[in-house]
């Protein structure tokens, strides 16, 4: 009876030290769907690596080939992608960096050349290259509609970022948000990308506090689209902010240029 009481208590205290590592590295239901369990990293291969890559590819940080093994290049690219979600910029791929990763990448569909031995010359590394707007990632992912050719990814993570920026803001206050993205990348100052420019580290409150991540409505998605085709209400602005939240020194002493709604908008 002792040795079977024995026997509970230790099986009960496993379930429940592999429940607090589970909720520690977080292994969400979602992301458990896409990759396996196990920690990637340098040396690795595989199945999950080619996921990583596919996926790291489509935000713009990854360029080269889909081929499942996990090398410098590879590391590299989730490096800069967990600094610039404002995780330990390790490389190595454990719970919270898939979970980062499957919340940015929930529109990416995978195409022939995300497998291995996919690859063709109009998605070879180098073809996508950078589009006329500046921005980088898979060509399979151009929306050829809109004159910049940003993807249709580019466009949902704007809206995302007008909307948790700007969301009680007049509708040329949100248009101007939107520009100052499209001013952003479009500017040798900042990275060339669009999940570059808006997820570089501290740039933007709505990163910060995890509103990037609430699902846009109409207007900031309308928002976009004008900005995209060529409004630009901040006139040409790379900054704003809100004067009665403002803290940093550092951005009062920019150029002003005009003021929509809360935000003063400045070069």
């Amino acid at each position: 009876m002792k040795k079977m009481r024995l026997i509970v208590m230790t099986v009960a205290a496993m379930l429940l030290l592999l429940s607090l590592y589970t909720l520690k590295e977080g292994w969400p239901a979602k992301s458990a769907e896409t990759f396996s369990k196990a920690v990637i990293q340098q040396g690795s291969s595989g199945k999950d690596v080619v996921e990583l890559q596919g996926r790291l590819r489509f935000l713009g940080y990854y360029d080269g080939k889909i081929d499942g093994n996990f090398d410098a290049k590879t590391k590299k690219a989730v490096t800069w992608f967990q600094w610039k979600f404002g995780m330990k910029s390790d490389g190595v791929v454990g719970g919270k960096t898939k979970l980062k990763l499957w919340e940015a990448t929930k529109s990416w569909k995978p195409t022939a050349a995300d497998v291995p031995g996919g690859e063709s010359k109009s998605s070879a590394p180098g073809a996508a290259g950078k589009t006329s707007g500046g921005n980088t990632g898979a060509g399979s992912n151009v929306d050829k509609s809109n004159k910049l050719g940003l993807s249709a990814n580019d466009i949902k993570i704007m809206a995302n970022a007008v909307y948790g920026e700007a969301r009680g803001e007049p509708y040329e206050g949100q248009v101007a948000v939107a520009a100052v993205i499209l001013n952003r990348l479009q500017s040798p100052e900042f990275p060339n990308s669009i999940t570059g420019v808006i997820f570089q580290r501290l740039a933007f409150t709505a990163v910060a506090d995890g509103q990037i991540w609430l699902t846009p409505n109409d207007k900031a998605k309308r928002a976009v689209e004008d900005a995209i085709n060529g409004w630009d209400p901040s006139d040409e602005a790379l900054y704003y902010f809100n004067p009665d939240t403002a803290t940093s020194k550092w951005i009062w002493s920019r150029t002003q240029i005009k003021r929509i709604g809360k935000h003063i908008f400045c070069m």
